[in-house]
């Protein structure tokens, strides 16, 4: 699957409950009570959440905000660089491949040894859950080839002119193609999040980093995982079936109307 591919854009609309144009251009992102570095932390929190991290929001931010130390030290340090993932994707001017692994060589530093932080794995490597293995990546082999076409796919994205329906399309698209590569041994969960977000921020002028996708995605964690598995490798995905994926990035926005 290409993520400049619009197969799906149609069906996808289709299915959406409200216009994602009105809804976007409803919610004022320029409101002072959205604060963005506390948006930014909470999709740090979220994002780790995801992944097993067991520090909710109230005490990461009772955890910095008066530096009391009563929960593991090494899963707020992975919140921490995972912050720190977000700030240089929202300060960095390009969205590149180089760029998403310097990300997650921030973002990695409390997942993996030095030497497997922002570098594409040469391992074959799977998902598992509690059956057992759910999910077989593409062969170490591929990765690079894959990855370079994905972000070819993307640099052509950016500079195209898109509607924000179309961006969401493309965002969420890129998120779910990511992690079916699923590129680096540890972190392409949080890798992937960050990356849809980063798109989303090129097209829609960063307002994107005020949207609370993680924490919706957190909310729904099984229909966001139920709806990643389109097949049990990557040969045998279905893309027919990625819709009801495509459209968790835009309910998110309904967060901001609660």
């Amino acid at each position: 699957m290409r993520v400049t591919d619009k197969k799906y854009l149609s069906s996808y609309l289709d299915v959406l409950e409200f216009s994602i144009e009105e809804k976007f251009n409803d919610i004022d992102f320029s409101n002072e009570n959205i604060d963005l570095h506390y948006r930014i932390q909470s999709s740090a929190v979220f994002s780790s959440n995801i992944e097993g991290n067991s520090i909710d929001l109230n005490a990461f931010m009772n955890s910095v905000t008066f530096q009391t130390n009563f929960k593991p030290t090494k899963e707020i340090e992975e919140i921490e660089q995972l912050i720190r993932a977000y700030d240089f994707a929202r300060e960095s001017s390009e969205l590149t491949e180089d760029n998403i692994l310097k990300a997650h060589k921030i973002l990695s530093r409390t997942l993996l040894v030095k030497d497997k932080q922002g570098i594409y794995r040469n391992d074959r490597m799977g998902v598992f859950d509690s059956t057992g293995l759910v999910y077989l990546a593409v062969e170490p082999q591929f990765v690079e080839e894959k990855m370079k076409e994905l972000f070819k796919d993307i640099q052509f994205l950016v500079t195209k002119e898109m509607s924000i329906s179309e961006a969401f399309y493309h965002a969420a698209l890129i998120h779910l193609v990511f992690v079916h590569i699923h590129p680096f041994w540890d972190g392409n969960g949080r890798t992937a999040r960050l990356l849809e977000k980063w798109f989303l921020s090129k097209k829609i002028n960063g307002r994107a980093w005020k949207i609370q996708s993680e924490k919706y995605y957190k909310e729904n964690i099984q229909t966001y995982y139920d709806s990643i598995n389109l097949g049990v490798n990557y040969y045998e995905l279905n893309y027919d079936n990625c819709i009801p994926f495509l459209a968790l990035l835009t309910e998110s926005l309904n967060y901001e109307s609660i």
